[in-house]
């Protein structure tokens, strides 16, 4: 998750998932992981970003409001957002805004995998 998401021209949305984690982290590097692969496989994704030290921030891009609603719901997702209320997080905050304007230099020979 170390690339930069190749994201469409705007306008899509963007959902900003900003995190304190606890001390029981048990599970978690593996459901994160499994995350963004099942989120890839959703209509309407787009990509994701991912940085983690003391505070984590991942960012995933989307084509629609209902696409986040459908990955919202998905049931492995939603059983991996209970972990995470229960468990894994002791401050959460989700986002989701429109981005309206982008703008930058997107220079890897890599094609992102999650596009």
């Amino acid at each position: 998750m170390s690339l930069i998401a190749n994201t469409p021209e705007p306008p899509y949305y963007a959902v900003i998932f900003t995190s304190l984690r606890n001390d029981d982290i048990e599970g978690y590097a593996e459901t994160a992981a499994r995350m963004v692969e099942l989120a890839a496989q959703q209509p309407g994704f787009l990509g994701v970003e991912s940085a983690r030290e003391e505070l984590g921030i991942t960012v995933s891009y989307w084509t629609d409001l209902e696409s986040i609603r459908q990955w919202k719901a998905q049931a492995e997702h939603r059983e991996a957002q209970k972990m995470g209320m229960e468990k894994w997080y002791s401050t959460y905050m989700t986002r989701i805004s429109l981005v309206e304007r982008d703008y930058g230099k997107y220079n890897n020979p890599i094609k992102n995998p999650t596009n």
